[in-house]
């Protein structure tokens, strides 16, 4: 079986944010071949030859029974039973992908199940297009020229970036990469704790990164997350690009979430995010339009905590010397 050769470790920026941005619709056949479960194995069989295809979806009323793939239809030339209807050999524990999942998933599918192709289902669970590793990799082929002639004729790069110095951290954060999402509010914590934060402090900032940095991913076309570290307080930034939060007021409510129910069959979208942040910031704003939202949570650090900061600070100075 052909394979993808993606992964989320090592892949360039660009194609990570292809295949987290692009969806199952986006590159799934619509032209559908399917048979009915009264079809003969016989007829199949054909269908495929002519098609030069190697599995058929068996369909009634838009609705996925089965699919029957080249091995079905050897077993049934091998045992001799090729007049039967396929609705006695068709394969009925299927694997499907829904239409607005994001093409990451057809592709971790693929690695996961060895399978040749996943039929895709709308949200009513109609049978609306199949998916083959052929099909993906086609089309990320055709976005990634578009993507080059972008960036040549725009003159700049678009890979990831990570800005540390001894003031800021910025962290870009990629739509639905949830493999990697959470990085940017570890390394806030890291850079906390060399500080010599308190406990409670890195605590409070890394639940509000960490929420910031989730609703990107699940909610917004992509963005960035900024750290900026002062001699009193931590403040962290969250930047997106879109569609913006129609009712500001209604999302920092606690459980309000407008995540799809593949998002939230992950574990996310419980609508807690905002509220989390809030509660945690000594000092919250939220602006939000439709060319994206911006997010500001600032934690002040205590006296007592300020002066252990500034002494351990003064004690590593003294060693280097």
């Amino acid at each position: 079986m052909q394979t993808i050769p993606i992964n989320t470790y090592n892949s360039p920026t660009v194609i990570l944010e292809l295949i987290y941005r692009l969806k199952v619709k986006d590159v799934m056949t619509r032209s559908l071949v399917s048979v009915t479960r009264e079809t003969t194995m016989r007829e199949v069989r054909r269908i495929m030859k002519e098609r030069a295809i190697t599995g058929v979806p068996v369909v009634s009323a838009k609705r996925l029974l089965g699919i029957v793939s080249m091995d079905d239809i050897i077993q049934a030339l091998d045992d001799g039973y090729m007049e039967d209807p396929v609705e006695k050999h068709m394969s009925r524990n299927l694997i499907v992908l829904e239409d607005d999942m994001p093409v990451s998933f057809a592709i971790s599918y693929f690695d996961r199940y060895r399978f040749h192709r996943f039929p895709v289902l709308n949200k009513e669970k109609e049978l609306i297009g199949i998916v083959t590793t052929r099909d993906i990799t086609t089309r990320l082929l055709w976005e990634i020229n578009h993507e080059i002639e972008d960036i040549e004729r725009q003159g700049y790069s678009r890979q990831m970036r990570e800005e540390i110095g001894s003031e800021i951290q910025t962290f870009a954060i990629v739509k639905h990469d949830f493999e990697n999402a959470g990085y940017a509010s570890t390394e806030i914590k890291k850079r906390l704790k060399q500080g010599m934060a308190f406990p409670k402090t890195i605590r409070r900032a890394a639940i509000a990164s960490y929420e910031l940095e989730m609703n990107i991913v699940v909610h917004a076309e992509g963005g960035e997350i900024t750290a900026q570290y002062e001699d009193d307080s931590v403040t962290i930034f969250a930047k997106d690009r879109g569609p913006g939060i129609s009712d500001v007021d209604k999302a920092l409510e606690a459980g309000y979430s407008t995540a799809n129910e593949w998002i939230r069959s992950l574990g996310f979208g419980a609508g807690m995010g905002l509220p989390n942040v809030k509660s945690v910031s000594d000092e919250f704003s939220i602006t939000s339009d439709a060319n994206g939202t911006t997010v500001k949570s600032k934690i002040y650090f205590t006296d007592q905590e300020k002066q252990h900061m500034k002494n351990t600070a003064k004690a590593s100075e003294e060693h280097a010397r």
